[in-house]
């Protein structure tokens, strides 16, 4: 168990989630480890447990841990995904801090890497996931929550592809962004996003040609962001 320091009156709340992340990302407590119980942590931190179960409730908003009930409840930590960093953009979107301008700039900048990226790493493996997805986008669509998630599909997979766990990130939390406002403005998912546009796409990257992979992508952000800041005016309107 790792020793943690008493904290200072004026920061409770903060420091005792400070050192509780720092314990976690050490690998102090694994995914699936129930912390401390609440009043030992109070008693290590010399806190009250009213600034324990604020720091929990604070760790697991942001991801770190879930707070079940019960006699065999606690806090257990959580496997770390992208969700987090998803769930920040659609935060800073939905407060006005970012708008999908800006976030279709960043795509115009990072997605064309991504697939560049992606051309020089194709594999057996990798080349049937893109051609399946595809193969998936040519089937009828029953509703528009299939729409985005069968047409996410080969952004995710060449996001894998690249190699950059940075760039993987940051495509999963726009991507995310992006499906959120898809789906609170219910557009026609065949005006959308037709079928087909990935397909140049793909064809590039299976090529191992990093130019024209980078080229194509750059084409269907520009022609797909256009569809997405229409969309993007009328979610505003909704919410005025």
């Amino acid at each position: 168990m790792p020793s943690f320091k008493p904290i200072r009156p004026a920061r409770v709340s903060e420091e005792v989630i400070e050192q509780l992340k720092r314990s976690i990302l050490l690998g102090d407590f694994k995914a699936g480890d129930r912390l401390p119980p609440e009043r030992s942590l109070a008693e290590e931190f010399q806190v009250s447990r009213v600034a324990i179960r604020d720091a929990l409730r604070s760790l697991e908003t942001s991801g770190f841990v879930t707070i079940r009930q019960g006699a065999t409840g606690g806090a257990f930590v959580t496997e770390l995904t992208f969700e987090s960093l998803s769930n920040a953009f659609l935060d800073l979107f939905l407060s006005d801090k970012i708008s999908l301008p800006e976030l279709q700039q960043v795509r115009l900048v990072i997605e064309p890497e991504v697939a560049a990226l992606a051309a020089e790493r194709v594999t057996e493996a990798y080349a049937q996931r893109l051609k399946q997805a595809l193969a998936v986008e040519e089937e009828p669509i029953h509703s528009l929550a299939q729409d985005i998630e069968v047409k996410g599909a080969v952004h995710y997979i060449l996001a894998e592809m690249c190699g950059n766990r940075f760039f993987e990130a940051v495509v999963r939390g726009m991507l995310r962004l992006t499906s959120q406002v898809v789906a609170a403005v219910q557009p026609d998912p065949r005006t959308m996003h037709p079928e087909g546009l990935h397909r140049p796409v793909v064809q590039a990257v299976l090529s191992g040609d990093r130019q024209v992979a980078a080229r194509e992508m750059k084409k269907h952000a520009e022609e797909f962001g256009r569809t997405l800041l229409k969309m993007e005016k009328a979610f505003r309107n909704r919410r005025c």
